[in-house]
């Protein structure tokens, strides 16, 4: 049993890596911004501190007794412009942390490419941060990969969705640069078996699937296991940012994660050294058995973690409440409580929004002209969620099982803004629902965007609300 620091426990990989270190028998403690992210079941079994990677004064009580810290940290999932200076910054944070505290060993996750003048933002940026916490003095295993092909995974949304809805797929000439694709299964294998491998210490461990393909290639395999005819045209006129744009319409993928995807990939990232064979049994599957598995997850509704697992909370700031503005809806409903609860935490993603899908169609369109992330994030289970997963244009902020779940606004609003759902049981055995929405405008702009949609708003709002009183008592009539 080793004792192992995990740093980013709530992204995609992390959330992933940490139910199975637990289950290895390993004592693991978490690094977090938001204890609540982490699944309850998790939880429990994980010692949990709270803090940031850039907010050094609170690593300390962590990284005590730690033997293994694992670093899966990193800003470009944000859309951050300035990610590279804040990848180094925790960096160097880390590692003196880890010094301090007498860590033994680093397990780190970097980025395929070589290095050479024309190397891309973020594949610099993985790059770096692989140095500085070797700086440390401490022994580091620095896992290098490239795209990561798993149900819920950025790279793979792309090109699944691209190749989902578009016939002709007109693409710009990155289509053609080479890359290692490997499952999220082999790199999760790779990741837990270095923990028993201390001969990994000090190594640079290029890890990818057993092919090497071009983006159309991958795109064209998507294409087969689907079963649909797609045409790929390379067009030398689409730039990055075009290409982003582009990207962000068709996908769920935001365009500021949008364009640092698409800069990623300019560069071939290919594997330079066959240490991962030398030091590991691992044999890593074939690109289309990993499209397979990952589209099987899909399809099942057994998808653990997607990107936006990573999305970050907002800075506090302080709101006045005179500045509110409130829109609440009252319904009773003759079915018990937690049916009603049940009906209100499955709303969104393929379940719709019980009332004028349409409306909120066409907001996510609009959402997605503005660059907002649109409706197309869905969410990642049809009637499970987590603190801090996204739910269309919203993301979880607070949930009490059976009683309220609380959403903050992710779509293009000038201000902020929640919708609340409440539900309380009534004397008789039924229930009745509170759907609270709160706005708190920035400036006259704000002002005049709550006056102007109001009449729409509360349309929407009442029907919603009315409709999911309904659809309880559905639910209560037929169990």
């Amino acid at each position: 049993m080793a004792h192992i620091l995990l740093l980013g426990a709530t992204g995609y990989i992390g959330g992933r890596l940490l139910p199975r270190l637990i289950q290895r028998g390993h004592d693991v403690r978490c690094l977090v911004r938001n204890p609540h992210k982490i699944p309850p079941e998790d939880a429990e079994q994980a010692l949990l501190y709270q803090g940031d990677v850039l907010k050094p004064e609170t690593l300390p009580v962590a990284f005590a007794g730690t033997e293994i810290v694992f670093y899966l940290v990193h800003s470009m999932s944000g859309g951050n412009e300035d990610f590279e200076r804040q990848d180094r910054a925790a960096a160097a944070y880390v590692a003196g942390a880890a010094r301090a505290a007498g860590v033994q060993r680093i397990i780190y996750l970097g980025g395929l490419g070589e290095r050479n003048s024309d190397q891309t933002p973020h594949l610099r940026s993985r790059h770096e941060v692989g140095d500085i916490l070797r700086s440390s003095g401490i022994p580091v295993t620095e896992f290098r990969a490239a795209v990561i092909v798993g149900s819920g995974s950025a790279s793979f949304e792309m090109l699944h969705h691209l190749v989902n809805r578009l016939p002709v797929m007109i693409t710009p000439r990155w289509v053609s640069v080479r890359t290692q694709p490997l499952a999220i299964a082999d790199l999760l294998s790779y990741l837990l078996d270095a923990v028993d491998r201390p001969e990994s210490a000090g190594e640079v461990i290029d890890i990818g699937g057993p092919e090497v393909l071009t983006y159309r290639d991958m795109m064209l395999t998507v294409a087969r296991v689907l079963g649909l005819r797609r045409a790929v045209l390379p067009v030398p006129v689409l730039t990055p940012k075009l290409s982003s744009y582009w990207v962000n319409l068709v996908t769920p993928i935001p365009f500021s994660l949008a364009r640092s995807l698409i800069e990623s990939v300019r560069s071939e990232t290919i594997c330079e050294n066959d240490s991962a064979a030398r030091l590991f049994d691992i044999r890593p599957m074939r690109f289309e058995d990993a499209v397979r598995r990952a589209l099987q997850k899909v399809q099942t509704a057994t998808v653990e973690t997607t990107w936006t697992s990573a999305g970050s909370p907002p800075v506090p700031q302080p709101l006045d409440p005179s500045h509110f503005r409130i829109d609440q809806q009252v319904v009773s409903c003759d079915a018990a409580p937690d049916t009603l609860f049940r009906v209100v935490s499955s709303i969104g993603g393929e379940n719709g929004w019980y009332f004028a899908n349409i409306l909120w169609r066409m907001r996510g369109f609009l959402d997605k002209q503005m660059g907002g992330v649109g409706l197309r994030r869905g969410r990642r289970h049809p009637t499970d969620m987590h603190v801090g997963e996204a739910l269309d244009f919203w993301r979880v902020e607070e949930i009490d099982s059976g009683r309220r779940l609380l959403l903050r606004a992710e779509m293009k609003v000038w201000g902020r803004a929640w919708l609340e759902f409440r539900v309380e049981p009534k004397e008789d055995g039924t229930s009745r629902l509170f759907q609270t929405a709160r706005y708190y405008p920035r400036g006259i702009t704000g002002l005049l965007y709550w006056y102007s949609v109001y009449p729409l708003h509360v349309l929407v709002f009442r029907g919603m609300a009315r409709a999911i009183a309904r659809k309880a008592e559905e639910m209560g009539k037929e169990r």
